[in-house]
């Protein structure tokens, strides 16, 4: 090449003065290698092109043994090789086909062992659905917004329902796990089925015409609305406004059991209670029999041991009432009863102290005749003692007969009978009742007068209420 004359630039050229201060001398060895070429492209385009979303149609799909998922992403101008890894495609939700319209989130790379571009793809999905996404955004934000994701606007499920409804679709694999489950846990509870589309053109209108259907009838307390798993638009039906308000109108509590646990709709923001599957949704608004049976047996038990506690609180205070109600003859016996008791006592006392006196007279005696004292002298002192102690024994026993005959005098005196000797008469109704109140005569009333000696029959010719003295 003549030095005089400057050549275009080549492509190599342009590279090396985009990556070095100045071109390499004919003799220097900072010559690069196809390594470092493709390392340095590589980086330049990392740089420049970060992660993004590139649209076209799949092309030469191949899934290697490894894993690797290898294909052509093309549109009707060009097309670019594309490399997925097996650690990113193992949460892609579906396999690509050929000719199948997808987008993928992808770095701009370089396979630096043969120097092809590629696209290392982190994420696919199906063409439009980061539309339908950014949908789904909106209408959460905006639902979120007007509080229908609220808490506290979201209603508790009954513990033990009377009927249960489902609605979803009579083809739909998941109605015939809820029916299973249903009739595994509660077959005493009725179940309502309200078949309904849950995909397709009109889907999400048919389903809240349904909703709204389910709450005017009023037949059942709780609503599971499901439906098994599918792609995103399989399920969008589940995403759109208008059944998103009828669950949120709803009167009954909807469990929404949409999907698999990994789906995610705005019905499951609105619903009362999110199950992540179908079968959990039947689980949750189905009462278990045996643990329903478990919990009627401690009830039971509990309400007839708080009934036993009642009926004794209650037998205890008609006792008591009863006790408090005794007549003159129950007051009689215990009194008669006291006294008895008084005069047992009476006796030991005495019985104790006579015995007293015996021991100390033996006490005594043979301390005499261990002492040897004067015969004569000590016989007198002997036997004034036993003066003295006769003495006081008589005075006690005369005190305790004389307080016995004034309790039994007492006592006596307040017999009804020595009432009626004194000059009192009792007053009986026709009933044989005693007429204490003035009140409950009137003139011309016959009553009776119980004497000491006899009865009366007596009309009543005027009543005065109040005696003036």
């Amino acid at each position: 090449m003549d030095a005089s004359a400057p050549a275009a630039p080549s492509a190599p050229d342009t590279l090396a003065a985009a990556t070095a201060p100045s071109a390499p001398s004919r003799g220097s060895q900072d010559v690069l290698t196809v390594s470092d070429v493709n390392r340095r492209i590589a980086g330049l385009l990392e740089r420049n092109f970060p992660l993004g979303w590139v649209r076209g149609e799949i092309s030469n799909f191949t899934r290697a043994a490894s894993g690797h998922w290898y294909f052509s992403l093309k549109d009707a101008g060009a097309q670019i090789r594309c490399v997925m890894f097996k650690g990113r495609n193992q949460y892609a939700d579906f396999t690509p086909r050929e000719g199948e319209a997808v987008e993928v989130r992808a770095l701009v790379t370089l396979y630096e062992a043969r120097g092809e571009l590629q696209l290392s793809v982190e994420a696919i999905r199906r063409a439009g659905l980061g539309n339908l996404y950014e949908a789904f955004l909106r209408l959460k934000a905006a639902l979120e917004a007007q509080g229908l994701f609220d808490a506290d606007r979201k209603r508790p499920l009954p513990r033990h329902p009377r009927a249960i409804g489902v609605v979803t679709s009579l083809q739909a694999a998941a109605l015939r796990d809820v029916l299973t489950t249903l009739r595994r846990r509660a077959p005493h509870v009725p179940v309502v089925v309200y078949p309904v589309p849950v995909q397709g053109a009109g889907a999400s209108e048919r389903i809240a015409a349904m909703l709204e259907r389910v709450n005017a009838r009023a037949e059942v307390d709780v609503v599971i609305l499901c439906r098994g798993g599918g792609s995103i638009e399989d399920l969008w039906a589940f995403n759109e406004e208008p059944v998103a308000r009828a669950v949120a109108a709803s009167e009954i509590p909807i469990v929404a059991g949409v999907g698999h646990e990994t789906d995610v709709t705005i019905v499951d923001f609105v619903a009362d209670v999110r199950a992540p599957t179908p079968t959990a949704a039947a689980e949750l608004v189905s009462p278990d029999r045996a643990r329903m049976l478990r919990d009627v047996g401690r009830d039971w038990d509990a309400l007839s041991a708080q009934f036993r506690r009642q009926l004794d609180r209650r037998a205890q205070t008609v006792d008591w009432l009863a006790h408090r109600l005794r007549g003159p003859q129950a007051q009689m016996r215990e009194r008669r009863t006291q006294l008895a008791h008084l005069e047992g006592r009476l006796r030991f006392a005495l019985t104790g102290r006579v015995q007293r006196a015996e021991h100390l007279q033996r006490l005594l005696t043979m301390r005499l005749s261990a002492a040897r004292p004067d015969a004569t002298r000590e016989r007198t002192r002997l036997q004034q003692a036993e003066a003295t102690l006769a003495r006081v024994m008589r005075d006690t026993l005369s005190r305790a007969h004389e307080r016995l005959a004034r309790q039994h005098t007492g006592l006596e005196l307040l017999a009804p009978q020595r009432t009626l000797e004194r000059g009192y008469a009792v007053l009986l109704d026709a009933k044989g009742h005693a007429i204490r109140d003035p009140n409950a005569l009137h003139a011309r009333a016959r009553i009776e007068a119980r004497l000491a000696q006899g009865t009366a029959d007596i009309e009543i010719a005027r009543v005065q209420p109040k005696l003036e003295l």
